[in-house]
């Protein structure tokens, strides 16, 4: 690669770990999809998953006592239940129309939530582990798992702290299940290693402006936020997915 794209490449991952810094996600669909215009996705989707583990690991510390653990077992499960198949579907299917079904899903909960509409208990077990398959699902397909969980988290009763907090803790473990089944279907390489570790100063230092942003953020202005960011990577997916057929 040349240095020309390796530096729009750092750029790109730097803005998107702001983002992921002050919200809690949307780095995978923001670095997907601007790096896709510099290179095949199946050179940097390994890569994106290291450097979404680097982001966990980084804010994990931070946001430890505020991790809604119970919530958090029936979503990993039913993620490790939709991963194999996602990642099945990386390797041999087109990724295009389950992207622009996860955008209308995606669009159509956000612009419930936005208009109040809220759960006012924790969802059981059964709903949570079919929230967890989607999920793995789509995580495991094209590097984009966060939307299910995170409409999720952001109508439920958790909160917004407990929510950015389990959705870290989340991200993590999907990231190193998704990590391990790709290493499984042989797509990792030196390579991704290497691009990875290229990316890693960016990542770092757009996390740490992203993190310090939150701490002063008012809960309603960053719930609103929230919506509006999700219903932007949705439109990108969206577009993305469509983009395709043309």
């Amino acid at each position: 690669m040349s240095l020309l794209t390796l530096g729009l490449g750092s750029l790109f991952v730097f803005l998107a770990a702001i983002v992921r810094g002050y919200s809690g996600f949307g780095f995978s669909l923001l670095v997907i999809t601007s790096l896709s215009l510099l290179m095949p996705p199946q050179t940097f989707i390994p890569a994106v998953f290291m450097l979404e583990i680097a982001a966990s690991l980084h804010l994990l510390p931070g946001i430890w006592k505020d991790i809604h653990w119970r919530s958090l077992a029936p979503l990993i499960i039913g993620c490790i239940i939709g991963t194999p198949l996602g990642v099945w579907l990386l390797a041999n299917v087109p990724a295009p129309p389950m992207q622009i079904a996860l955008a209308i899903f995606v669009l159509v909960v956000t612009l419930l939530m936005g208009r109040g509409f809220v759960l006012k208990a924790m969802p059981g077990t059964a709903a949570s582990g079919g929230v967890g398959i989607a999920s793995g699902l789509f995580n495991g397909a094209f590097g984009i798992g966060g939307p299910p969980v995170i409409l999720f988290y952001f109508a439920s009763p958790a909160g917004n702290v407990a929510g950015r907090a389990s959705l870290i803790a989340f991200f993590l473990m999907t990231d190193l299940i998704g990590l391990a089944f790709m290493s499984r279907e042989a797509l990792i390489g030196w390579n991704s290693v290497t691009l990875a570790l290229i990316f890693l100063p960016a990542l770092v230092i757009g996390i740490w402006v992203g993190a310090r942003s939150f701490k002063n953020a008012d809960p309603q202005v960053f719930r609103k936020w929230v919506l509006v960011l999700l219903a932007g990577l949705a439109v990108l997916s969206g577009v993305q997915g469509i983009a395709a057929y043309w």
